[in-house]
């Protein structure tokens, strides 16, 4: 079954530890919320499957549309709806960040700056120094929890696990498998109006899923295509058109190949998976493509993603903008 009592932790970071190179190692971080309940959120650092290096990425400067969705900060466990349109995190359809950007990292080596509980740290620790900061983590409740946490002894026992991604698994994994419910840990940083945002995946986990399940598709690549790969790719978008007019709103596509990019088949889909398809004909190399919005396809001021999608519905580039940053009117966001 998909993980069970997805939803965002909101508190204030105050510990941490790491469990070194044990059998099943995570790197543990005890939150408090406003109300001074404890919480512990445990972070894997190893798979069970092979291979077992985790994949990770850090984005210091995140501007996704997720982080005005997010409850108050210091708010406890706040269960999430596993759809589009919310808070709930989906690495393939949310466009949160470049998955060929990943990189593998061990669990814990000796030396300094060199395995992924030194990478968590960097972001954790400076969490706990700052009284400002506020963390979400993502992923699904403790089930039986016991009188005493285990790792922290704060009473009674409460908290989250599985902050990875929750799609794309095989062999006995695959029943954790859905959509809009991968896991992550965000944290705002007010003094500087930052948002930093760690995101984890196992190696064993494939990039095209289901709409509906998160199951693989069995006859797609094991991995999405990077950025400077694709053929055509996104390239801007006006989501605020001056005057507000409906209509208006476009989407700049580039091809970035060596040849000619037939669009028979081929669709945009916006934040709510509303698709669109795009206009007959081909497209040169080197040349851009101004499509226009309609039929409900979604492109609105408030934030939102934008996803370009190939002939067999396969992602092939995606995009997030924030309210902040279409707030002018008649400005085209470049991406």
């Amino acid at each position: 079954m998909p993980v069970k009592d997805y939803g965002v932790l909101a508190g204030r970071a105050v510990d941490r530890r790491r469990e070194g190179a044990t059998h099943t190692p995570h790197y543990q971080i005890h939150l408090q919320d406003n109300n001074g309940a404890s919480y512990r959120a445990a972070v894997n650092v190893l798979s069970q499957q092979a291979p077992s290096e985790l994949l990770y990425v850090v984005v210091d400067d995140l501007r996704h549309p997720v982080t005005q969705l997010l409850p108050p900060a210091g708010s406890g466990f706040t269960p999430l709806p596993s759809r589009a349109g919310g808070a709930s995190l989906d690495f393939v359809r949310g466009n949160l960040f470049d998955p060929a950007k990943m990189r593998t990292l061990p669990p814990e080596l000796p030396g300094v700056d060199n395995d992924l509980a030194d990478l968590l740290d960097h972001t954790v620790q400076r969490a706990i120094a700052d009284s400002t900061a506020a963390v979400y983590v993502f992923g699904g409740r403790f089930e039986n929890r016991a009188p005493e946490d285990e790792v922290f002894h704060f009473r009674p026992s409460d908290g989250i696990h599985e902050i990875h991604m929750n799609q794309g698994n095989s062999g006995k994994f695959r029943a954790d498998d859905g959509v809009w419910q991968d896991g992550g840990l965000l944290v705002h940083l007010p003094v500087e109006s930052r948002w930093v945002g760690v995101f984890l995946a196992f190696q064993s986990q494939n990039w095209h899923t289901d709409d509906t399940t998160g199951h693989t598709l069995p006859t797609a690549p094991h991995a999405l295509p990077a950025e400077d790969e694709a053929t055509l790719r996104i390239l801007a978008a006006l989501v605020n058109p001056v005057g507000r007019a409906a209509g208006d709103e476009t989407v700049t596509l580039v091809n970035t190949s060596a040849d000619p990019v037939d669009l028979a088949g081929w669709h945009l889909a916006d934040q709510q998976r509303h698709r669109l398809p795009l206009p007959t004909g081909t497209v040169d190399p080197g040349s851009t493509l101004v499509v226009p919005v309609h039929d409900g396809f979604e492109l609105g001021d408030h934030g939102g993603s934008i996803t370009l999608l190939d002939p067999d519905g396969l992602k092939v580039h995606g995009v997030a903008y924030t309210a902040h940053q279409a707030r002018r009117a008649g400005q085209t966001l470049t991406f």
